[in-house]
């Protein structure tokens, strides 16, 4: 299939890809990296009459470490996190996320902010911006607003953004070096998207009690879903094998996933559970805990 026709700009700056926002509202589409948008304008589930390709607007590709987070340009292709020492040092989570994204030529192409635009709840960045709490950054003609990962994801592909509105940067915290991490999923085949995928932070304190805990899981829900109710069970206990098979059926008892043709829900509800208990299990043991 071919998607329908429409006007294609391409601005040279920030402030012109925002004005041409502003000026043309509904009508316009933004494009990146094109691996989310250009199948959706082939099947023509979207037909915008402007496509606003931001590719070449400079300033919006950069990684760095500033108050607490690591500061990602809307632009950043995928496989500069992969490349990047910042992200390995301060964000290993995120590391280990990115190489679950589709395939080689997928993160050549891809880009931060795009996927998280997107909001495919299955999608491997918005599971971990959600489990670490992180934060968006919006541009608009007359200014930003930065908004937390619960408010901007609404449901299935449907964000908080507005018609003149884009991502400028996405903010994710940085991760102690104390904490141990794992991201793990399951698909139908390498490169698909997650049936269902897992985060988690660990934290330990001297008594080898968890201390800290962040988790959250991608493709049981309509957003990517904290499992906030597991995460304060967890706090004060010692890990042990009992306590990550209680951990996990909570898990799988707090999300809703529906059933389609890849997997029933019930199926993807033991997925969480078993993702659940294998990503705690992983982040205990690399915080220097042991699972007994």
């Amino acid at each position: 299939m071919k998607p329908a026709s429409f006007e294609y700009l391409r601005p040279a700056s920030l402030e012109e890809a925002l004005q041409y926002l502003a000026d043309l509202g509904e009508d316009a589409k933004i494009i990146a990296g094109g691996q989310s948008l250009i199948p959706v304008l082939n099947m023509r589930l979207s037909t915008p009459k402007y496509l606003i390709d931001i590719g070449r607007v400079e300033g919006l590709s950069y990684i760095r470490e500033e108050d607490g987070y690591l500061a990602i340009g809307a632009l950043t292709r995928h496989v500069e996190l992969e490349q990047s020492p910042l992200v390995a040092k301060h964000c290993p989570l995120l590391l280990e996320a990115v190489k679950w994204i589709g395939h080689a030529q997928i993160r050549q192409r891809g880009t931060v902010g795009g996927s998280i635009a997107h909001a495919d709840p299955s999608a491997e960045l918005p599971c971990v911006l959600a489990a670490l709490r992180g934060e968006i950054v919006i541009a608009h003609a007359d200014g930003e607003e930065t908004l937390a990962a619960e408010e901007f994801f609404l449901t299935y592909l449907l964000t908080s953004l507005q018609p003149d509105q884009m991502i400028k940067e996405v903010r994710f915290p940085v991760i102690s070096n104390a904490a141990g991490y794992a991201f793990t999923e399951v698909a139908r085949r390498h490169g698909d998207f997650a049936l269902v995928e897992v985060a988690a932070v660990v934290e330990l304190n001297e008594n080898q009690e968890i201390a800290l805990a962040r988790l959250a899981a991608g493709g049981a829900n309509p957003v990517p879903c904290v499992l906030e109710s597991v995460e304060d069970f967890l706090i004060g206990k010692a890990a042990d094998n009992s306590l990550l098979e209680e951990a996990g059926e909570m898990a799988s008892e707090s999300v809703d996933p529906d059933g389609d043709l890849h997997g029933s829900a019930s199926y993807r509800r033991s997925l969480v559970k078993t993702l659940t208990k294998r990503a705690l299990q992983t982040a205990i043991q690399r915080a220097g805990g042991i699972s007994r």
